[in-house]
């Protein structure tokens, strides 16, 4: 298990994702935090939909990258921040279904450089899909004015 560096990690996690407009636009919600682990859920619906019905790959990518984000920050020291510095997304099926779930996890978390990856599924009927996988590298922000 992997340890953060802020013990109060849980509620810097959550405070940061309570000030994301862009989440709040998307109507995502964080369902569950753990050192290295972030799971943000988003419901599909019209306003967050494409032209076929799916919801956005936009919408998609966005919580993924913030499922990843939040990982990496919860093992960062306190006053730190995070910033994603690149990430590459593979959208493998349309994101239909009940519920889109991102998984964000810390692969190796470095003093300066995390690397992250979500896995995101669509979830009907009681049943997950894999429509997305996200690679993301994330940079701890320290002493520039940037936290949380």
């Amino acid at each position: 298990m992997t340890h953060p560096k802020d013990p109060a990690y849980l509620d810097r996690v959550q405070a940061s994702f309570d000030k994301q407009g862009l989440m709040r636009t998307l109507g995502a919600t964080m369902l569950r935090i753990a050192p290295g682990e972030v799971d943000i859920a988003l419901a599909p619906g019209p306003a967050v939909s494409q032209q076929h019905g799916f919801v956005h790959a936009g919408a998609v990518s966005a919580i993924a990258d913030t499922a990843a984000g939040y990982a990496a920050l919860s093992l960062m020291p306190p006053g730190a921040g995070v910033l994603t510095t690149e990430f590459k997304i593979n959208l493998l099926a349309p994101a239909v279904g009940d519920r889109i779930l991102a998984r964000g996890r810390v692969v190796k978390a470095g003093r300066t450089l995390t690397l992250a990856q979500t896995e995101v599924f669509a979830e009907a009927e009681g049943k997950e899909r894999l429509i997305a996988l996200l690679t993301a590298t994330l940079m701890t922000i320290e002493g520039r004015g940037v936290t949380d």
